[in-house]
């Protein structure tokens, strides 16, 4: 279990957050919980873009986005937090505006770095859970090691074309399994369809 610290609704945020306030399942705690979670998503990208907006429209109160990539025109069919007039920025840039104008009672940091095995454990620690939204092998390793070491809940997905996969590793939870326990190495990159 992740502990969360919730904190206490404003005004606005009750009359904002009223259809989740009514499900027994959520109410004002879970609500309050959201607002206190730390959430980190590596990527802004096809992945990345919609678990950004969605966790803003939740109401989690701090989403981290780690990027080094810019918007690129061939971007924009998928990646639905960038618009034409994004394209050459920065892409943890622009989903922070997307981000902040869904919902301006959550915090967006932004890391505009590539993920490193030496910036990794410092950026995770800040988080309460990681969400993998990464395109590539090396990336989804090292974020599952990362996760792993910090004894941070991690949600995987990936796609392909019209498959998709989401799995939750949750280390702290005793004999749970990570990504790697799956997927022991990674498939040569001759394999791998681009």
């Amino acid at each position: 279990m992740v502990d969360i610290t919730a904190q206490q609704l404003t005004g606005e945020e009750y009359q904002r957050y009223s259809r989740h306030l009514t499900l027994p399942e959520v109410g004002v705690s879970g609500q309050e919980k959201l607002k206190g979670a730390k959430v980190l998503c590596i990527g802004a990208g096809g992945l990345g873009s919609p678990i950004g907006i969605y966790l803003a429209a939740a109401g989690i109160g701090t989403i981290g986005v780690m990027d080094f990539d810019v918007v690129d025109v061939t971007n924009l069919q998928r990646q639905i937090a960038h618009t034409t007039k994004d394209v050459g920025r920065p892409k943890v840039q622009s989903i922070k505006e997307k981000l902040e104008a869904i919902n301006p009672h959550v915090k967006v940091v932004v890391h505009d770095t590539r993920l490193e095995a030496d910036n990794a454990l410092a950026v995770f620690k800040n988080y309460d859970i990681i969400v993998d939204g990464s395109d590539n092998f090396a990336t989804r390793y090292l974020v599952n090691d990362a996760a792993f070491m910090a004894g941070k809940p991690l949600v995987y997905g990936s796609i392909f074309r019209f498959e998709g996969q989401v799995s939750v590793f949750h280390p702290s939870q005793g004999d749970q399994p990570c990504y790697r326990c799956l997927y022991s190495n990674p498939p040569p990159a001759s394999l791998v369809p681009s």
